[in-house]
């Protein structure tokens, strides 16, 4: 993964095992190295981030990288059946979700269409952290930093996916799974590693 990224940043993408043979090979099984859970964000494409080919990553996308049920069950799919050893949560810079959170706190605020507010509200416990305000008080948006905001949804991605999913905290204590927190970085195309739980 850490070698595809490289090859991104550099401008020199191999786009390995993504011919026809790999596509006919793949017709009937799976064996991804990695589980990628990602924001739906279309600046980041996973397998091309990451240089991989067909069949490499099994990656799961919502806006903003929220632990929804079904992010949870596509990931445990991932764990109990593919078997794959690692988890990476990849959060980014200037995201969507994440501005949306903190907006979705100011004093003004408009209220948010019903399913994107519910997406969100996974955020806002990151955002009022950030912000080191009461649940009950309003945040001002633009003293409020994204990117830490960013940060901290990322690290409690990466908590309540163990906390909530037996399989995925027991597939961990077994050392047989890790779970890494990343942030990309959209202008220099860097993935960079915040948390490590599990043995890589």
């Amino acid at each position: 993964m850490r070698r595809g990224n490289e090859r991104f940043i550099a401008g020199t993408p191999e786009h390995p095992r993504q011919d026809v043979e790999r596509r006919t090979s793949l017709a009937n099984t799976q064996t991804p190295r990695v589980a990628i859970f990602g924001c739906s964000d279309s600046r980041l494409s996973a397998e091309i981030i990451f240089d991989v080919g067909l069949g490499d990553a099994f990656v799961v996308r919502n806006a903003g990288q929220v632990a929804t049920d079904s992010a949870l069950a596509s990931l445990e799919y991932a764990v109990g059946i593919l078997n794959v050893p690692l988890i990476l949560v990849l959060g980014h810079d200037a995201c969507g979700a994440v501005r949306a959170a903190i907006d979705s706190q100011a004093a003004d605020a408009a209220p948010l269409p019903k399913h994107i507010g519910d997406l969100v509200s996974s955020i806002v416990p990151a955002v009022r952290k950030v912000a080191g305000v009461d649940d009950d008080e309003p945040v001002v948006p633009g003293d409020v930093d994204a990117g830490y905001v960013g940060r901290e949804h990322l690290r409690n991605t990466v908590q309540e996916l163990i906390e909530r999913s037996e399989m995925i905290s027991d597939a961990i204590a077994a050392g047989t799974l890790a779970v890494v927190g990343a942030n990309y970085r959209l202008v220099e195309g860097r993935a960079e590693t915040d948390v490590v739980v599990g043995r890589i």
